[in-house]
């Protein structure tokens, strides 16, 4: 299984004196959660103690990353998430093997954050879940890099039958159109992730 690699490569530069930090990128639609699922149950049956986080937590209000004084791509692109947020609060402790304080996690019922307490031992693996990891804002965040390349015919029908709260289909298609599917190119070409990854499933 693909997982099984990842698994291996986790392990073998795993140190339990300090915590190993996991990305797992791809594009919407291409499995992340699914595959950080497994790792976490086939890490967890082998006895490490791990944490997972998704970047889709650490978003911006809506008031931000839905400003149309740019196009759709570009809000998504470059307004969507709390990197430097995520970085300070979350990947910097970790590697000073400090204890993380409250984090905040976005709530999209409310459009607003709560908080929570999350407690990450030293010599955890810390798995991260999202888009875009690879790109410079997270440059040095990871230990082991993922990438799950999916093509974007596959990841359509799958996010067609995923994303009903979108709305139709007509609307799921014009929203990946005009706001997802231009964002990932512009990745790909500026920063060749592909090339980047340790592991590409």
């Amino acid at each position: 299984m693909e997982s099984k690699k990842i698994t291996d490569l986790i392990i073998s530069r795993y140190n339990r004196e300090r915590t190993l930090i996991v990305g797992i990128d791809g594009a919407g639609g291409a499995g992340k959660s699914t595959i950080s699922d497994t790792l976490e149950k086939e890490l967890r049956s082998e006895g490490y103690n791990v944490a997972v986080f998704h970047i889709d937590d650490m978003i911006h209000p809506r008031a931000v990353r839905y400003n149309d004084d740019y196009p759709q791509w570009e809000q998504y692109y470059y307004l969507q998430w709390r990197y430097d947020y995520f970085m300070r609060e979350v990947i910097s402790p970790i590697r000073e093997g400090r204890s993380l304080g409250p984090i905040e996690l976005y709530d999209k019922e409310n459009d607003s954050y709560k908080t929570v307490l999350s407690d990450i031992p030293a010599g955890s693996i810390v798995i991260v879940e999202g888009v875009f990891l690879l790109r410079s804002e997270l440059e040095g965040a990871f230990d082991v890099t993922v990438y799950i390349d999916v093509s974007k015919e596959e990841r359509l029908e799958r996010v067609l039958k995923r994303d009903g709260y979108i709305g139709d289909s007509e609307a799921i298609l014009k929203k990946y159109n005009e706001r997802y599917f231009p964002a990932e190119d512009h990745y790909l070409e500026e920063r060749s992730p592909k090339e980047r990854a340790d592991i590409i499933i």
